[in-house]
C-alpha cells in the first residue's frame, strides 16, 4: 500500500499520552517502539550551547530517523511515522527529563513562581516525504513551596517528564496561566499533528 493511501501511521513514541491524543484524533495507530540494543535516551543529550528550539527539532529528527531504519529492519508495511519531542526551557536553558527525584525537585524549584516555555516538535514521514512543525506553549505556575514540591516528586509523576511534571497530572493545580496549546504542552500539538497527517494523505483527517 502506499503511503500517500495508508489508514494507518507508525507511532514512534512510548508515551501513553500521544497514544491518547491520537486516539482524541480519531487516527489508527501502530507503536513502532526501539528494540532492545537502541540507545532511545542517548538521542535527547543536549549539545553545548544549544538552543531550546534548534534541540527538540533535532532530537525529534533523530528519532524519526532511528523510526524509519527501524521500519526497513523489521520489513513492516509502509505507512507514515511520527515522532514527537517535548522540552520545557526558560531563556536558553532546557529542562529535559529528570534523571533522579533530587534533579526533579531543582527543577520545579526554578520553575516555581515563574513563566516558562514548553516547544513540542512533530515529524511525519511518509515514503521519502519528511514534514516538520513545532509547537511553543507559555505555561505560569504558582509559587510552589517545599513541601508541595517534596509530596509531587515522593508521588513519582516528574519521573520521564519534560521540565519534571504532567500538566494534565497533580501540576495542574499550580498553572496560573497557559498561553498556546495545551495539547502541545502535553506531549503532542493536535493541531500540528492533523496538519501534517492531512498533508500526508491519511484518508481519516482529509475532511477534518
Amino acid at each position: 500500500m502506499p503511503p500517500g493511501n495508508s489508514r494507518f501511521i507508525y507511532l514512534a513514541s512510548q508515551s501513553p499520552r500521544r497514544r491518547e491524543l491520537l486516539v482524541q484524533l480519531g487516527v489508527a495507530h501502530e507503536l513502532l517502539l526501539p528494540d532492545a540494543h537502541e540507545d532511545a535516551e542517548a538521542l535527547e543529550a543536549v549539545l553545548p550551547g544549544e538552543a531550546p528550539a534548534r534541540y527538540v527539532m533535532r532530537v525529534t529528527a533523530l528519532k524519526l530517523d532511528a523510526a524509519v531504519a527501524r521500519l526497513q529492519r523489521r520489513g513492516l508495511p509502509p505507512a507514515p511515522i511520527l515522532c514527537s519531542d517535548t522540552t520545557v526551557a526558560r531563556g536558553r536553558t532546557i529542562y529535559g527529563k529528570p534523571a533522579d527525584a533530587a534533579d526533579a525537585a531543582r527543577m520545579l524549584r526554578e520553575l516555581s513562581g515563574a513563566t516558562h516555555r514548553v516547544l513540542t516538535a512533530v515529524a511525519v514521514q511518509a515514503g521519502r516525504t519528511r514534514r516538520c512543525a513545532l509547537s511553543e506553549s507559555r505555561v505560569t505556575f504558582a509559587p510552589w513551596n517545599a513541601a508541595q514540591i517534596r509530596r509531587y516528586v515522593d508521588d513519582g509523576e516528574p519521573m520521564g517528564k519534560a521540565g519534571a511534571y504532567a500538566i494534565q497530572g497533580r501540576a495542574g493545580a499550580f498553572v496560573s496561566h497557559i498561553s498556546g496549546s495545551y495539547s502541545g504542552i502535553m506531549g503532542l500539538p493536535l493541531f500540528e499533528t492533523a496538519q501534517l497527517l492531512r498533508a500526508s494523505g491519511l484518508p481519516s483527517l482529509a475532511g477534518v
